[in-house]
This record gives structure tokens, sequence and C-alpha cells, in this order.
């Protein structure tokens, strides 16, 4: 089953973003980390951040997600203080060169609260909320992206289980925050709490973990179920990997990607061959 996201759009501080059957808009990843798992820490400096944000929203980026802590597996976790050193100048830099909604990548509620103070205009919370979050999203009227990361058991049943865990999610935020569904984007949590073939079917069936009355958001990008099925160990090469998820799991509303123009231009060559169902 594939939800019609026609209709729908994703809400955030008094503007909105039109969701498109088969064209999902496209999240630009700006890694303001040292310890990046796919870039190495290419963009740390504030500068070249800053520049590859906006190569990116040239390229066609709908959104731009600054995260200054890695969740990489093996991660070394950061306090509050300095992640809000790594993306609180980023923030102001790119909100003063365009007006792109800007997503901040953290589960801090004090990171999101200064991040939204600073211009941010959505929170992409990988832990998928707290009651500290929901305080920050009413306040601001923020938008937000909402991960599963639970670990499913081996012979789970992945689209039924996540669908509900996100949903729960989801009311939980909504009923604390007083927001509408359409303030929340849905993340099936690909590469968290889930093997090759789980992940896999995350991406087949990605425009489903939803009841319609919110988008998915899907990131795949580079990640390292592509290269334990197509046997490449450096993430930098598995773009063609993951634009194939992205043309598989274009139904969904957002895909959250490092490499912009070339999602763009696979989107824009899937559509114009199978068209938008």
């Amino acid at each position: 089953m594939q939800y019609d996201v026609t209709a729908k759009s994703f809400r955030f501080r008094g503007r909105s973003l039109q969701l498109v059957p088969g064209m999902p808009l496209l999240m630009g990843i700006a890694n303001a980390t040292p310890d990046s798992f796919s870039d190495g820490g290419e963009f740390a400096d504030v500068a070249a951040c800053v520049s590859h944000s906006l190569s990116m929203i040239s390229e066609g980026a709908s959104i731009i997600d600054v995260g200054g802590e890695s969740t990489r597996p093996g991660h070394t976790p950061v306090d509050a203080e300095t992640e809000l050193s790594r993306v609180i100048p980023v923030v102001r830099a790119l909100r003063g060169a365009s007006d792109i909604p800007i997503s901040v990548d953290t589960s801090k509620a004090v990171v999101a609260r200064e991040s939204l103070l600073a211009g941010a205009d959505i929170v992409n919370d990988v832990s998928g909320g707290s009651s500290e979050m929901y305080a920050v999203l009413k306040e601001f009227g923020a938008g937000c992206v909402l991960m599963d990361g639970h670990n499913l058991e081996q012979h789970a049943d992945v689209l039924a289980e996540v669908r509900a865990s996100l949903l729960a999610l989801r009311d939980k935020a909504i009923s604390a925050s007083g927001l509408s569904c359409e303030h929340f984007l849905l993340d099936p949590g690909v590469g968290f709490g889930k093997d090759a073939a789980q992940n896999l079917c995350c991406v087949r069936h990605a425009a489903e973990f939803t009841d319609g009355r919110s988008g998915v958001l899907l990131g795949v990008s580079r990640k390292s179920f592509i290269g334990t099925v197509a046997d490449e160990p450096i993430p930098l090469k598995r773009l063609p990997g993951t634009l194939a998820c992205g043309i598989i799991g274009r139904h969904c509303a957002v895909l959250r990607v490092h490499d912009v123009a070339a999602h763009k231009q696979a989107l824009t060559i899937a559509n114009a061959i199978l068209g938008p169902n």
C-alpha cells in the first residue's frame, strides 16, 4: 500500500512545504562534526559547512539538516556545549544567507531551543522525542522528525512494528506539544536497531510507515547496509546504491541525502519513465 501525499504538507514555524508523490523533497546533510562516518569531518569548519550547504541549495535541496554530533555506530557522545559550538554558528550564517528551512539534527532540547532561536525551523530527533523536546516544539511551533530506533527481533514484521512505533511516538508528541500531524515527519530509522534485510524492507515500504496524516522521511544515504549488500566498505563509494534506494523509496515525503544533485537527476528521470504513481 502506498499513501497518497498529494494534499499533504510539512509545517514548521508558520511555514509549510508541499509534499508531492514520487518526487520527495531533498534534505541536504550538513555535518558540522569532525567524526562523520561518511565525509570524515570535511565540513566541520563553519565556513566550509555553510558553503557546502549553499551548494546543496543551488542543487535543489529543500531543507538543510545541520548536525553537531555524529550518530554513527560507535560514535563518541558530546556534551551540549560542544554541540552548540558546532551548530549555532552554522545555523546563524546559513539563516543570514538563505531563507531555506533549516533542520537541526539533535536529541538535546537545549540544543534544539538555541538553534531555533538562531533561526532554525525543524528538529530532527533520532531519539524519538522527550518531554523537554516537546516543550521546545510547542514554544516555537517547530517541525520535527521523529525516528524509530528500537531493536527489532530477527523475524519481526518490520512494516507493522515500526509503523506502530512511529505512530505512537507521533501521537505522544502531538498530545504534549499541541501541534498538528503535519508538523511531524516519521523516520523508520534505517540503520538503527535493524539488520540488512530489515533495512531493505524499510526502503521497499518507505511510504507506508504512516497513517497518511504525516509524511515519511527516509534516510539511507551511504549507510552501512548498502555496503553490506553491495560489498562496498567505503561510504563515499556507495552513491549508486544510495540512488537505487532513493528511486525505490521515492513515494516517501522527504529523502535525507548527501548528494543532492545526483538524487535530483535520478528522481527526475525515474518520474519521467514511471510517472508519479
